[in-house]
């Protein structure tokens, strides 16, 4: 299981933890090579969906990152995204995954180090379990994967 090299999803919010991802890349902030980062306006419009669309489409882990509670550019996003979170989890409870392969994170437009660091947290978490039950495990779909009101998506 050490080569397994896990699949991540990141569902960052425009506002703060995209910039924050931005931060880490033009710096040059080293982290490993297993994210797929899509860009939202807000982590408030992640949904269930999203989520276990991520899974199917043979991610290994999905983190959604938002602005710190308080910052939210769309007031109360961040929280709506905990509820989101909440209610993904006990789903993926239901679906036999484990919790830890979904992760919530705080990250401003200021914190690049915090997220490279984040990044290699959660990869290692995940190698750990290895690969996902939830999709097949030959299909590596995840380029498929669009959101409705995504910014962009950087692959």
């Amino acid at each position: 299981m050490s080569d397994f090299q896990p699949r991540i999803v990141v569902f960052a919010c425009n506002w703060c933890s995209y910039a924050g991802a931005d931060l880490a890349g033009v710096s040059r902030m080293q982290y490993p090579p297993t994210t797929r980062v899509i860009r939202l306006m807000c982590s408030g419009r992640v949904t269930s969906g999203f989520i276990l669309e991520a899974f199917r489409l043979g991610a290994d882990g999905v983190l959604v990152t938002g602005c710190h509670p308080g910052d939210c550019h769309y007031i109360s996003g961040n929280q709506n995204a905990v509820v989101t979170m909440e209610k993904t989890t006990q789903l993926l409870a239901l679906l036999g995954i484990e919790k830890e392969r979904l992760r919530l994170e705080w990250i401003s437009a200021a914190e690049g180090a915090r997220f490279a660091r984040l990044m290699t947290e959660f990869t290692a978490q995940i190698r750990a379990l290895g690969p996902s039950r939830l999709g097949d495990p030959d299909r590596h779909e995840l380029h498929r994967l669009t959101v409705p009101d995504a910014v962009g998506v950087d692959a």
